[in-house]
């Protein structure tokens, strides 16, 4: 596949494909995500409760004298809020559904001297003032104060569940997004495992960690913030809008008169937030890989006193990201305080209004408060859309990265009936084997060679020569396009990669170690390598006499990929990693390069005693390392040119011949000064 990282391949801002997929995740988290949401229903509702609550507390128990009340009839009497006066049991009028006209009205009044009097209203008959002794109204007010401190009670009971509920759905919603994370980044690793190296070839790997870590975060803002908070939204805007209808038709079509304002703002802000958020993420990508690219290069930089061109180089990547952050700021900036704009007119047309039914007393204070409160929270989830947006594209973005990764296949499959890999004895053949990474460009050319178990077999030659490859292929890293490779006569496509390599060890020039502890890296969490086990390996190498001298002894640090040790010491440590595996098959990759000539001695002799026994293949440019292989193989471009023993090489004067006059041309002659037979000198 192409290069899975292009950033200017986002196209959509909403692909229902991507997340129809991205929901399927949520599935083994179904009922904790189901109650999370039924949280939000139990929360909202209590949300919405407060402001009718304020309402009730206002009309109905603040304004007691500036409230109608009628005598009450035996069912009526039986209402909670009743007042006592004299010989009658007054309700609020409010509370009766028709009542006849003919009633007699009650009302409180204040005089010039600030006493209270009732006045009572009959139809067809002069008001009548009833003086009001100060027990008389304190019935009034304490009816309606222990009525407040219900209301009082219950709001705090809200307030304090809410708290509750919140709690309680907040980490049931978090918990389930991490956990959806960690699935997710999960399966990522494991699909880089089981990916090809032609795969990470062609990837660079700063940018597959970015992809496990940085995406899968984005998709944590969906899954905890997003999705379920959408819920919400939805549940307020239903219930404001049903509340509001239901207690005033008029003036929740008023309240809500500003709405299309809102949805073409909104489609407006759609369209220009897309372009900028598009913008920003590649010039983020490219300033997060020149960032990491001279980071990695820091050494050569200052070698060549580049700091300067780099500055300017990484200056103007830094001024394009600049430049495109404040574009995407500016169209927040405008659509936020447009969205506040829209809901203070909403608020000032919905006050002018009902300001102007209540001083008609038309319409109760507290319905006018209880629109107010519900139009301050019906604008709260719009204005929150340009976060939910950028949520949204960022979660798009992140998923078809993602999930193109995910859906990359392993170009080397196991095959679907794999034959058994057991009892390895080590033959290994090569039959007219052709191969090339890309296209045509053949790197091996009907190279057939056998290699007898417990042999010992070198490959030497010139740089691109083909000696790795024939490495990478033996362990399957790579499929060939012709021919065959046998392991004791059975063909490595018809058994499963993990049997074959467990079957291979393979040591390399430049050896890898993992943070962690030396023992930590011999065994690589190998259950069946036991410690003493790895003691004897690191005594059969020599490296114990490297690793005696540490503090920690087995146990000491490691850095990472082994900064702290030379090339000679971390050789040793991966010669006690082959022999602690075990291997029938052993493969050195210029394992022998760079090594400092104290250390050499050691790893020679480690290295004697690692190849007996067992089948042997070494890649090297250093001739004196294999000057006592079984065999001898020349390459030179993709092809064998010359096949035998360190002698006959010598004595046919070809390929080799030269390779080892270059490297030792004073011994050379004294060599083959013996070599040769009194006839030929």
């Amino acid at each position: 596949m192409s290069n899975i990282h292009e950033e200017d391949q986002l196209e959509k801002s909403y692909d229902g494909r991507l997340m129809k997929r991205l929901l399927s995740y949520i599935k083994p988290y179904k009922y904790w995500m189901l109650l999370s949401i039924i949280l939000l229903l139990v929360i909202t509702v209590s949300d919405l409760a407060r402001p009718y609550l304020i309402k009730v507390a206002i009309d109905d128990h603040m304004n007691v004298f500036n409230t109608t009340f009628v005598a009450a009839t035996s069912e009526e009497a039986a209402d909670d809020q009743r007042y006592a006066f004299r010989d009658e049991v007054l309700v609020r009028e409010s509370t009766i559904t028709d009542p006849a006209a003919d009633r007699a009205r009650y009302h409180i009044e204040t005089t010039d001297q600030d006493q209270y009097v009732m006045v009572v209203e009959n139809a067809g008959t002069a008001q009548e003032r009833l003086p009001m002794t100060d027990a008389e109204v304190d019935v009034f007010k304490d009816t309606e104060i222990d009525a407040l401190i219900g209301i009082g009670l219950l709001y705090l009971i809200l307030i304090l569940g809410s708290f509750v509920l919140n709690y309680v759905q907040t980490i049931v919603l978090q918990w389930t997004g991490q956990r959806i994370i960690f699935n997710i980044r999960q399966q990522l690793f494991s699909h880089l495992q089981k990916l090809s190296l032609a795969f990470f070839d062609r990837n660079p790997v700063g940018r597959l960690v970015t992809r496990v870590m940085n995406d899968t975060e984005a998709l944590n803002e969906m899954y905890s913030n997003m999705l379920v908070t959408l819920f919400k939204d939805v549940f307020i805007l239903l219930g404001i809008i049903l509340v509001m209808f239901q207690m005033n038709a008029k003036l929740a079509m008023i309240s809500l008169a500003c709405v299309p304002f809102v949805i073409i703002v909104s489609q407006i802000y759609r369209h220009y937030a897309r372009r900028a958020f598009r913008d920003t993420r590649v010039k983020l990508a490219r300033i997060n890989a020149t960032l990491a690219e001279n980071i990695s290069g820091m050494r050569i930089i200052q070698i060549f006193r580049r700091e300067k061109q780099m500055h300017k180089e990484f200056e103007a990547i830094n001024n394009e990201y600049f430049r495109a952050t404040w574009r995407e700021l500016q169209t927040f900036a405008i659509f936020r305080p447009s969205m506040e704009l829209i809901a203070q007119l909403a608020l000032a047309i919905l006050i002018w209004y009902g300001g102007g039914k209540v001083l008609d007393s038309a319409l109760q204070i507290g319905v006018l408060y209880m629109f107010i409160s519900y139009t301050q929270q019906f604008f709260q989830p719009i204005n929150d859309l340009s976060e939910k947006y950028n949520i949204l594209q960022s979660a798009m973005a992140s998923s078809e990265r993602l999930f193109q990764l995910l859906d990359t296949d392993d170009m080397i499959q196991n095959p679907a009936l794999p034959k058994p890999f057991e009892n390895i004895k080590g033959r290994v053949e090569f039959k007219n084997v052709w191969f090339a990474y890309s296209g045509e460009n053949w790197v091996l050319r009907d190279v057939s060679f056998t290699i007898e178990p417990g042999e010992t077999i070198a490959f030497v030659g010139a740089t691109g020569a083909g000696k790795s490859s024939i490495l990478n292929l033996l362990s399957r890293f790579y499929d060939i396009q012709k021919g065959e490779i046998l392991i004791d006569g059975v063909n490595i496509k018809e058994v499963k990669k993990e049997d074959l390599r467990r079957a291979i060890g393979v040591v390399l020039q430049d050896v890898f170690l993992f943070s962690g502890t030396i023992r930590e890296n011999i065994r690589l969490q190998e259950p069946s390598i036991t410690d003493e086990r790895i003691e004897q390996s690191v005594h059969y190498v020599n490296a114990d006499k490297l690793i005696n001298k540490l503090p920690g002894k087995l146990d000491e640090p490691v850095l990472e990929r082994g900064a702290t040790f030379s090339a000679g010491e971390r050789q040793l440590i991966a010669f006690a990693r082959a022999l602690a595996f075990d291997p029938a098959i052993l493969v050195l990759d210029e394992a022998t390069a760079n090594i400092d000539t104290e250390t050499e001695s050691l790893i020679q002799d480690a290295l004697h005693k690692l190849t007996q026994d067992r089948t042997t293949i070494v890649v090297a440019h250093r001739l004196s390392t294999i000057q006592n292989a079984d065999k001898i193989i020349v390459m030179h471009k993709g092809m064998i040119r010359e096949m035998g023993n360190h002698q006959e090489l010598l004595s046919h004067g070809g390929m080799y011949y030269n390779l080892y006059q270059l490297q030792y041309k004073e011994d050379f002659q004294q060599e083959s000064a013996v070599a040769l037979t009194p006839s030929q000198a």
